[in-house]
């Protein structure tokens, strides 16, 4: 049975907590769904705004590319249980529930021109486990654009290897990293990180 949560910070505090379980963060989320934009929205939640903008201008005048939202939720970062709130935003084409981890995901080689995320990483979440499976579906050329509360990095274990990791990819010449911009308001009043890499 899920436990009644009021605000917003104590939402996202309980669902990032140490030790939380991958099905407990489901299940608040299922009962959170219809509710989460609107709670984000009031929080002043920045980052798929973010994400969206700085993935728009690596891409230029070019607008037909193919894009996949990762932990996609509602889909606020398409915009500018929570993939049916999605669905009926219609910024879609594809819908896929897929554990995002070290695991091969079903979809094939090169076949997006950019991953995008926002807010994925943290404990109960999305780890640095996954980076590899992103690299592999994006095209070589293409971008990876993803972002973080800032001070997750220190302070929450799902998050403390995520930039090592992510220079020890490009040690291994599988990406290069075009840009990483601390930007404010991300959300709850804290900083975000932005990264774009571009797939070699």
């Amino acid at each position: 049975m899920a436990e009644e949560v009021h605000s917003v910070h104590e939402k996202v505090s309980q669902i990032t907590r140490p030790g939380i379980k991958a099905d407990k963060v489901i299940d608040i989320y299922k009962t959170w769904a219809k509710m989460y934009d609107k709670d984000m929205e009031t929080d002043g939640y920045t980052g798929p705004g973010k994400v969206a903008k700085v993935l728009a201008e690596s891409q230029g005048d070019r607008r037909d590319i193919r894009v996949l939202d990762v932990a996609a939720g509602t889909g606020l970062c398409g915009e500018e249980d929570m993939l049916d709130v999605a669905k009926t935003k219609n910024v879609y084409r594809n819908f896929i529930k897929e554990f995002l981890g070290p695991n091969r995901l079903g979809i094939d080689d090169d076949s997006y021109d950019a991953v995008v995320g926002s807010g994925l990483f943290a404990t109960g979440h999305v780890k640095s486990d996954c980076l590899e499976q992103l690299i592999r579906i994006v095209k070589p050329g293409g971008v990876i654009c993803l972002n973080i509360r800032e001070n997750r990095l220190q302070t929450n274990e799902g998050c403390k290897d995520l930039e090592s990791r992510m220079a020890a990819l490009q040690s291994e010449g599988l990406w290069q990293q075009v840009s990483r911009e601390i930007f404010p308001g991300f959300s709850f009043g804290h900083d975000g990180v932005v990264y774009l890499y571009r797939v070699l």
